[in-house]
């Protein structure tokens, strides 16, 4: 277990530290005084769990917890003083457990403790596997492919339907001015979609797919108030002689959207999006790849599968109605 630990009392991040310090199966990443200081860097540490004991402290501490739990969806064990109230939390992320007396850290104490995150820990991963997703946990669809992406990816966006409910973010391995001619061809083959060039600083919005420019990598600078993807247009160094690169699109999306990403790789050469897959079902995420069967190349595909990245392989033709399956659910 990769924990963060914040409370105000130094003493007590003290006490704790050293009792783990005793068990093999948990290392303290991070040990600061509030939930805020975490929140600089959660998404780089990428924490299994949160003991807090701020929890009650003030309004700052309640909207840094809000952020950790219902936005970066990481379970939090919170240490309660008899001061401490009812706070709306998301209750398969929460425990609770009573904060002892400096003197009543005790053996039973740290028994309960290491429970409570063992149970916090499993019942996040059983609600992240399976075919559980539902609609309100998937945000964001992303797609990446290389040769024979264009015919694909038209197939995918076709058997999506009218009024799709997330933006779809597109990188496809193109050369230079091949993009906008692309774009015109997939919005006269795919009437049920919108499709365009992704421009930078724009908010993604639903039913349209937003494709990286050719020679620029598409990324998520941030989330918007409403929830929805900012884009970013980098000019960044190609990645492995790749750009616009998959794994860009991919990774930034698991940086952001962790567990409420849909990631789908398409034929293609090379390894690209493999990393990306990766990323995204370690943060929570759930991954798609395209069988051999009906790829043009099985490069990409293949190596996501290699590296234990591909939730579910499934040919082409079934691939839109598992992402409607997911989404609409």
């Amino acid at each position: 277990m990769r924990i963060m630990l914040a409370d105000d009392s130094a003493v007590v991040r003290t006490i704790i530290a050293q009792n783990f310090a005793k068990n093999p199966e948990i290392k303290i990443i991070a040990s600061v005084s509030t939930c805020q200081k975490l929140l600089n860097n959660i998404t780089l540490e990428n924490p299994d769990a949160i003991i807090c004991g701020n929890a009650a402290s003030d309004e700052s501490e309640k909207a840094a917890l809000n952020t950790i739990i219902n936005k970066h969806n990481i379970p939090v064990l919170l240490l309660e003083n008899s001061d401490s109230y009812s706070i709306p939390f998301v209750a398969k992320l929460t425990e609770t457990i009573a904060k002892p007396k400096l003197r009543e850290y005790n053996q039973e104490f740290f028994s309960t403790l290491f429970k409570k995150l063992k149970t916090l820990i499993e019942r996040k991963s059983a609600s992240n596997t399976g075919v559980n997703t539902d609609k309100s946990r998937i945000k964001l669809l992303c797609i990446g492919a290389s040769t024979g992406g264009p015919t694909a990816v038209s197939e995918v966006f076709s058997g999506l339907g009218y009024n799709f409910p997330l933006p779809i973010l597109y990188t496809q391995h193109i050369e230079i001015e091949k993009d906008k001619p692309l774009v015109a061809w997939l919005n006269e083959v795919c009437k049920n979609v919108k499709v365009k060039l992704a421009e930078d600083g724009e908010e993604a919005m639903p039913g349209t797919v937003y494709m990286a420019p050719a020679d620029r990598h598409l990324v998520i600078s941030h989330e918007s108030h409403s929830g929805k993807p900012v884009l970013k247009i980098s000019d960044e160094e190609p990645e492995r002689y790749l750009r616009p690169a998959v794994n860009k699109l991919f990774n930034s999306a698991a940086k952001i959207y962790r567990d409420t990403v849909l990631a789908v790789l398409l034929t293609g050469m090379g390894a690209d999006g493999a990393n990306g897959c990766k990323e995204i079902c370690e943060n929570g995420g759930w991954t798609i790849v395209e069988d051999k069967s009906t790829c043009a190349v099985f490069g990409m595909p293949a190596a996501a599968i290699e590296l234990g990245a591909a939730k579910e392989v499934l040919p082409r033709p079934e691939i839109s109605k598992r992402i409607l399956e997911m989404v609409k659910r």
